[in-house]
């Protein structure tokens, strides 16, 4: 079986190094918290809402958006990065660009952390588990984050339209 999986990664990657078996590791981890969250669903009684309303989604989209990005691309949250990348650079407005550094869960951790689309999905269960556990609590979340996501935006639009006015 060693083998088989060896010869897997052998040619899936080629001459590239990618760290398959860690990358496992992560999913088997999102898996266990999500089968953790559902259990104590089950044990505590709580329950998924019977439907989520446009302005939930809407929240929870722009929550998601908005913490994925500050967790990935953030000066404040690169603390959080830095044991897996090096610093290279900024990237836009606000942001930064790193290189992820390490090899095995290091790598790995390293690509989760600097791509908000890969954070996404965590950030995305970790507040549908908080409309069941807590949602007056996670919809002041997502308003607050939505909030910061909306003014994200309209402040890249007054920088253009700054630009524009000035030749």
């Amino acid at each position: 079986m060693t083998e088989s999986l060896k010869e897997i990664q052998r040619e899936y990657a080629g001459e590239e190094r990618r760290p398959l078996a860690s990358y496992a590791r992560v999913l088997a981890v999102y898996g266990g918290a999500v089968s953790v969250l559902l259990a104590a669903g089950r044990l505590t009684g709580r329950r998924p809402p019977e439907r989520i309303s446009p302005m939930d989604l809407a929240l929870m989209g722009l929550f998601t958006h908005r913490l994925s990005r500050t967790l990935a691309k953030d000066s404040v949250t690169s603390p959080i990065r830095a044991p897996f990348t090096r610093y290279a650079g900024v990237s836009g407005p606000a942001e930064l660009k790193e290189e992820v550094r390490g090899s095995g869960w290091k790598h790995a951790l390293g690509e989760l952390l600097t791509c908000p689309f890969c954070l996404a999905q965590w950030v995305a269960t970790g507040y549908a588990a908080g409309m069941v556990f807590a949602p007056r609590v996670t919809r002041m979340a997502g308003t607050t984050m939505a909030a910061v996501a909306i003014s994200d935006w309209l402040q890249l639009a007054y920088g253009r339209l700054m630009k524009a006015a000035n030749g």
